[in-house]
């Protein structure tokens, strides 16, 4: 699929993607479930595409541990260690089918929105099974096609930008997936929708739209942005009450064989 220049974007990214305390706090606990037993080793996390580090420095604050943060875009980087610093969080620049870390190196993997960047699904889920302790869990937070209603820029003002991540299968599907890391050595543990807080109100939501920093509006034609961009507007001029915009994305489990 088509690509997007994140080293250009990367100043966008950060307030475009970032979400607010609310909507994170689902996310930690449902990491929280799946995290190896406290005392089952100090081997950090990874964060493979850590984008501009916002979950990176969460999951080292929460849960205490060091993480493994790696980024091909050096701009993302540079906004990372400007808007999300943490001492807990070693930042790396490399591909997923290419990880730049040695065997056994970490505990468990956080894969965030990242699949549809991946040129090679096969690749990427071999590497995680080499850099990966055996028995570690792949935790997978991405909205897959077939399951885009929960998502609200697609379902309800940019219905165009799921199509263009679905074309070409850019954005794989969950037996995609699953078929890719079976190969490696992965078994899928469980897939479940989590609700986010994307925005405290339509106004903040329009804000983030504005942006353009989700891949799916930047692929969308300038057209379909402008009239997408024009109901979210006229939705936001019309919110006497601010309301929180909730998103709901899957978190896909999978665990390699010990």
């Amino acid at each position: 699929m088509a690509r997007v220049d994140y080293d250009r974007m990367a100043a966008d990214y950060v307030e475009g993607r970032a979400l607010p305390p609310a909507g994170m706090e689902p996310w930690r606990v449902a990491i929280e479930r799946w995290l190896p037993p406290p005392g089952a080793g100090r081997a950090p996390a990874l964060d493979l595409g850590a984008g501009t580090g916002q979950f990176a420095a969460a999951i080292a604050g929460w849960f205490g541990i060091g993480v493994v943060a790696v980024e091909p875009s050096a701009g993302m980087r540079g906004q990372a260690l400007r808007a999300h610093p943490h001492p807990g969080v070693a930042w790396v620049g490399g591909l997923g089918e290419r990880l730049p870390l040695r065997d056994d190196a970490c505990a468990w993997a956080w894969v965030s929105t990242v699949l549809h960047h991946l040129d090679d699904l096969e690749a990427a889920a071999g590497e995680l099974r080499r850099v990966l302790r055996p028995g570690a869990v792949v935790l997978v937070r991405q909205a897959f096609p077939g399951r885009l209603d929960g998502v609200t820029l697609y379902h309800r003002y940019f219905p165009g930008a799921a199509g263009t991540l679905v074309a070409g299968g850019g954005l794989p599907t969950v037996e995609r997936v699953a078929a890719a890391f079976g190969g490696a050595g992965f078994l899928v543990e469980g897939l479940e929708r989590v609700e986010q807080v994307s925005a405290p109100s339509l106004a903040v939501y329009l804000d983030k739209a504005r942006r353009r920093a989700d891949t799916g509006l930047r692929l969308l034609p300038d057209e379909a942005f402008a009239a997408g961009l024009a109901a979210l507007e006229r939705d936001a001029a019309a919110e006497t009450t601010p309301t929180p915009v909730v998103d709901g994305l899957d978190l896909l489990v999978l665990r390699g064989r010990a």
